[in-house]
């Protein structure tokens, strides 16, 4: 093997047709987000009062610290994946850890306020606010719930040892996948907390 080949498996461990795959995903996500939004705009726009006066006010401050617990698991992803390209098995164990469970964090903190809107009135039949807030805010829940599905898998094979600064095609993707679903957060945050 010659020092090109080892520097071509460093710098790109993901085959093309991964990372062809992995781009029409997140494209099509992005367009279902971008309709969800869309919506979120026209619906909002066509209210004379939004939010209605009738409907519990959504928890910002609450929902600013968990953006924090998100935006940290990014911030983790990012140093598990530098510690697994460096060879470090044992720091990126420890760094997709600390990802699990920001992500959990995060996941278990939106599940209480949802609880509770629900028990304050706030329903998804209860008006066109509540419909468009669970619609759009509980779509990407359930992406950073199947992220949390992937992120499993790939700390359970971290942990047997299975990626390599060579080959770590699972953990790239996954993590890509994580930096899209934390990245989309702050702008829903944004748009629909803050609005």
């Amino acid at each position: 093997m010659t020092n090109s080949d080892i520097t071509q498996n460093e710098s790109s461990p993901i085959s093309p047709k991964a990372i062809v795959g992995l781009i029409l995903f997140l494209g099509t996500e992005v367009m279902i987000f971008g309709a969800f939004i869309s919506s979120f705009y026209i619906l909002r726009a066509g209210s004379h009062i939004w939010p209605p006066l009738d409907q519990p006010r959504l928890p910002v401050e609450i929902t600013a610290i968990n953006t924090l617990f998100l935006l940290f698991s990014g911030f983790t992803m990012y140093r598990a994946m530098q510690a697994i390209r460096q060879g470090y098995s044992s720091n990126s164990v420890k760094w997709l850890a600390a990802t699990v469970i920001a992500g959990a964090i995060f996941l278990g903190i939106q599940g209480f306020e949802w609880v509770r809107l629900v028990n304050y009135g706030l329903t998804f039949t209860s008006s066109v606010y509540g419909a468009t807030f669970y619609t759009l805010i509980g779509f990407h829940g359930i992406h950073v719930l199947g992220g949390m599905i992937v992120l499993l898998v790939v700390f359970r094979k971290s942990v047997l040892g299975k990626y390599t600064r060579q080959t770590h095609t699972g953990a790239a993707l996954c993590s890509i996948y994580w930096y899209f679903v934390v990245g989309i957060w702050p702008i829903l945050f944004i748009m629909v907390y803050l609005n």
